[in-house]
């Protein structure tokens, strides 16, 4: 494992062990104990972490997420979040690690600083880059429910050459978002209030975009 990915997964753990197991994140009625638990089921148990994607099955993840975060303790727990999946797990190789966890890490880790109060972070400039180039992939999935248009702008800091992409097409309601890619990305993946983007159009479409379900 490598890249971006790793970077945060590092982060992340590093983060967990400086807020400790009861700090609160932006995943509703989570703390980071039960951040640390989810991540450990869904890198090293992936029958049991089938309830993330196909619902009927969440009560099974459920309970192993609680049984994991019950008899692990808390500083094991991050350990194993550090080091990542198993030996065996196709998720070890540095394009499926990129693929899968990249955006994965970058929201969790950020679920867990926002929640503390922590400020937005200036991504390196290649970091933003591939969160953006994964956004532009997924941006119609994460905005499918929208019943507005979108339109999501890329703008680091103030600066440099603005890159677009149509998350939604739609007429005559447009909003447009714009942000550096780490925060779109947070927008996207539903942490509306967290990120720190802008909002532009009609008052009644960015009102409809604010309370629509949205996620990557």
């Amino acid at each position: 494992m490598n890249g971006f990915a790793r970077e945060e997964r590092e982060a992340l753990a590093d983060t967990l062990v400086r807020v400790g197991p009861d700090a609160p994140t932006l995943c509703t009625g989570w703390s980071a104990a039960d951040l640390a638990a989810h991540l450990v089921i869904r890198d090293s148990r992936p029958l049991a972490a089938a309830g993330i994607v196909l619902k009927p099955l969440s009560p099974i993840t459920r309970r192993a997420q609680n049984s994991v975060k019950q008899h692990t303790p808390y500083l094991d727990l991050v350990e194993r979040v550090r080091k990542g999946p198993p030996p065996w797990s196709v998720f070890r190789l540095g394009a499926m690690d990129a693929a899968v966890n990249t955006v994965e890490y970058f929201v969790h880790h950020e679920d867990l600083r926002r929640a503390v109060g922590d400020p937005p972070r200036e991504l390196d400039l290649v970091n933003s880059d591939e969160l953006w180039n994964r956004l532009r992939r997924q941006a119609r999935l994460a905005f499918r429910s929208v019943p507005v248009g979108v339109t999501l702008v890329r703008a680091e800091n103030g600066e440099g050459p603005r890159q677009t992409v149509v998350a939604k097409a739609a007429t005559p309601l447009m909003v447009t978002v714009t942000g550096p890619a780490g925060e779109l990305v947070l927008f996207a993946s539903g942490r509306k209030e967290a990120a720190h983007v802008q909002l532009t159009g009609d008052d009644a479409a960015v009102s409809r975009l604010r309370s629509a379900k949205l996620g990557i």
